[in-house]
């Protein structure tokens, strides 16, 4: 009925579209999450420190870009910056940015929930051996923190994932970009659009099937 071909795909086209764009979407995540950790748990640590010169700051880019659509964010970072900088930035690169400092947001309110769900008197205990805030932090309670939040960051990653194909909409070259350049060439883009929505569903549904059985032995070892 929908006269669907798909004699085209062999492994040509998936090497010469699909799989550049795949690596790249996989690159963005990589570097997003890494980076977004580590700037966000430097926001979460900021919002906690009781000091308004570091709360203030914090809360106001943590509380703006959550209530921003990213693709919104992807655009303006995309057309206002080569504007300020005097020189194109390219898709990809201006992507990777955008996202790390996108999903900083998200990843900070998760590593705060982390970091508050270490019992006080872990930290009280380590002010009384001498400890200082960083040296507690650092020693006592990130690691606890991260181990209890790893569920929850890696779901936050697969989300992350998901989110690569906006990227479409400044031109990047990533995996759904590969899937319609493929489609075009091919004058097949209902097939390519299929197969686009299959490979995401079973690269994330595999991902979430990982997390889960982490999650019940995170749960076990408690």
């Amino acid at each position: 009925m929908l006269n669907l071909d798909y004699s085209f795909l062999d492994w040509g086209v998936v090497s010469g579209f699909i799989l550049k764009g795949l690596v790249f979407s996989v690159q963005l995540t990589l570097i997003a999450m890494v980076c977004g950790i580590a700037l966000g748990t430097v926001l979460a640590l900021m919002r906690l420190s009781g000091k308004p010169w570091l709360v203030i700051p914090a809360s106001i880019y943590v509380n703006t870009l959550r209530s921003i659509p990213l693709v919104m964010v992807i655009l303006w970072f995309f057309l206002l910056i080569p504007l300020l900088i005097g020189q194109p930035m390219g898709a990809e690169l201006s992507a990777i940015i955008t996202f790390t400092i996108f999903e900083a947001a998200y990843y900070s309110e998760i590593m705060r929930a982390g970091i508050q769900s270490v019992p006080r008197g872990q930290v009280q205990a380590g002010y009384a051996v001498g400890m200082s805030y960083g040296q507690t932090m650092q020693l006592i309670v990130l690691p606890q923190a991260f181990r209890n939040m790893l569920p929850v960051l890696l779901t936050q990653t697969i989300i992350l994932f998901q989110d690569t194909s906006l990227v479409y909409a400044i031109g990047a070259y990533d995996l759904l970009k590969g899937f319609e350049v493929a489609g075009k060439n091919f004058n097949r883009p209902v097939e390519t659009y299929l197969l686009a929505a299959l490979v995401y569903f079973i690269i994330c549904f595999s991902l979430s099937m990982l997390v889960r059985r982490l999650q019940q032995k995170i749960q076990i070892i408690r």
